[in-house]
């Protein structure tokens, strides 16, 4: 099967551009044009990335995260969410990698199969990098009616959170 694939990816390519060739479409030219285009969509969505990284830095840095936590804390309890994975559940929505990361220590510490590696496991699955999608889809609208898009997205994260604990308890 992967020799199947490594053959597949270069023969499309290689179709590709046989087709271009026999409708007579410049390839090159077509490619250094589009990639021109791509060039102020990058610059219009940069200052929303570093906004959003440098974020993610501050409230890692600052201690927001654990002064969220035990502020949330009788919530999580409520619902059924561990206390335990609520750096992660702050990180998740801002950045892929950091929450990666902060999942990686969880797995270290309470193990593969514990509850709370479950459910941050789970969570990761289900859930995404809220404000970065957020920034990156509505950097390059005219209108950015971004705070009911951001509303709606987070309610949905809350939900995927509660839903997600829950299904690991009972399984």
């Amino acid at each position: 099967m992967s020799y199947f694939l490594a053959i597949l990816v270069p023969c499309i390519f290689l179709l590709s551009f046989l087709f271009a060739a026999f409708k007579k479409v410049r390839v090159y030219d077509s490619f250094t044009d589009g990639v021109k285009e791509t060039i102020p969509l990058i610059l219009s969505i940069f200052p929303y990335v570093a906004a959003v990284t440098m974020l993610t830095k501050l409230l890692e840095m600052s201690g927001i995260n654990d002064k969220l936590a035990a502020w949330l804390h009788p919530l999580f309890s409520f619902v059924g969410v561990p206390e335990e994975i609520a750096p992660f559940l702050f990180i998740k929505p801002l950045s892929g990698n950091g929450a990666l990361a902060v999942l990686s220590e969880l797995l270290d510490t309470y193990g593969v199969d514990s509850y709370i590696s479950r459910c941050a496991c789970v969570i990761h699955g289900a859930t995404d990098t809220i404000f970065y999608i957020g920034a990156v889809y509505f950097a390059g609208l005219q209108r950015k009616k971004f705070g009911f898009a951001l509303a709606i997205a987070l309610f949905c994260y809350l939900f995927s959170i509660i839903f997600g604990c829950f299904l690991c308890q009972i399984m």
